[in-house]
């Protein structure tokens, strides 16, 4: 692992222990983990399929999926993320693998899925659009891209590596922004704007934030 991954792993790794506090994280609530059931079940299609959740930080959304009776495959750089993961999914009897790796080119070998998830990691990445085309590749002809993303109304002040604030979408991304970069990956695309179902993030939010789903 070369220097900046190793930082950024890291950072990861100290946040892992109250990652879960956040109510979009940890789903505690109810309504919450309802909000979430919903949406991935309307964007990842009836399987069990094979989905991979890239940037799946202790695992909270591949728990849904797992629970939907799909076979998932999670992704993360920090190994303390990764334990969390592992452990949240035994403790509830839910079979799942986890692997440590960048989540932008997951450690999957020739391994192809019918859907990659991905929320909140594009900002971190300092090449999000090479990020981008390497997860078409990973899917079956067909397959469901998924990127939940937003344009973070915070600023970056506490850059967790150094040179954070200059990375391509520090502070998020915008609908558009992300759109134009993944449309001419894809076959069809939509955008379903999320910053209005307060649910989904234990309340009320000011910034924008939507989901790009789209066919290969």
């Amino acid at each position: 692992m070369d220097t900046r991954l190793r930082a950024i792993a890291e950072y990861w790794n100290d946040a892992a222990p109250a990652f879960d506090q956040e109510p979009d994280h940890g789903l505690a609530a109810e309504a919450t983990r309802q909000a979430w059931e919903r949406r991935l079940r309307a964007w990842v299609p009836d399987g069990p399929l094979d989905v991979l959740d890239a940037g799946c930080g202790t695992g909270s959304l591949s728990q849904l999926l797992a629970e939907a009776g799909h076979r998932v495959t999670g992704v993360d750089l920090a190994a303390g993320m990764v334990d969390r993961a592992r452990a949240k999914l035994a403790g509830a009897g839910l079979p799942g693998r986890f692997l440590v790796g960048d989540a932008s080119r997951p450690p999957v070998d020739a391994e192809r899925f019918d859907a990659l998830l991905c929320r909140h990691l594009l900002w971190t990445l300092p090449d999000p659009d090479a990020a981008l085309r390497h997860w078409t590749t990973l899917l079956r002809p067909g397959g469901r891209l998924v990127l939940i993303e937003g344009r973070w109304r915070e600023a970056v002040t506490e850059p967790y590596t150094p040179g954070a604030g200059e990375l391509p979408w520090a502070g998020g991304a915008s609908a558009d922004q992300l759109a134009r970069a993944v449309r001419p990956l894809v076959r069809e695309l939509r955008v379903e704007p999320l910053s209005a179902d307060a649910a989904l993030w234990g309340g009320p939010v000011t910034d924008e934030r939507y989901a790009v789903v789209a066919t290969v």
